[in-house]
């Protein structure tokens, strides 16, 4: 399967210059690009160069979801990206140091962890990831989409993370 993902529709708020609120942005969201592995994708929402960010006013404010990221989120910042896993994807494991916060939209998938420790999550199941080493595998019948948010963090000091800059699948 490596046909595009569903389209995610993609509605950013912000000011005119005047200070009133209104829509910036609304439309499909552009910044897709494959994963690691055939028929995974993953789409950028938003990012972040800070906490706490800035929220320039104006309709000309840059659009954060066009930026050409690696996996991690920028230095001090967030990622927030829609990723889809095909039935029968080839799982990468790895670790990153950031804490995710990730919610099934639909479909279901498993999450392996060291020595084989797995965790199934389905469609609206919530998990927050602290940096540890996982692989993400679909073992159903249907594609899985999920929703991530990545926060830059602190390094644990153990293992062999995604270095900065990098993709998964990319490095070792």
């Amino acid at each position: 399967m490596t046909s595009a993902p569903q389209p995610v529709r993609r509605i950013v708020t912000g000011h005119d210059a005047n200070g009133t609120a209104k829509a910036i942005i609304d439309g499909p969201a552009q910044n897709t690009r494959p994963g690691s592995s055939p028929g995974q994708f993953t789409t950028l929402m938003w990012c972040t160069d800070s906490m706490p960010t800035k929220m320039p006013i104006g309709e000309d404010a840059e659009d954060m979801g066009a930026r050409i990221l690696g996996t991690y989120p920028p230095v001090n910042g967030s990622r927030f990206m829609i990723a889809e896993y095909p039935p029968g994807n080839h799982p990468r494991m790895h670790r990153t140091e950031t804490i995710d916060y990730i919610i099934v939209l639909d479909g279901e998938i498993d999450m392996e962890m060291d020595e084989g420790a797995m965790v199934t999550m389905k469609r609206g199941d919530v998990m927050i990831q602290r940096g540890t080493y996982h692989s993400w595998i679909n073992r159903s019948a249907e594609v899985c989409r999920m929703a991530f948010v990545l926060m830059d963090a602190e390094p644990l000091g153990i293992g062999d993370p995604v270095p900065r800059g990098a993709i998964v699948g990319d490095h070792k």
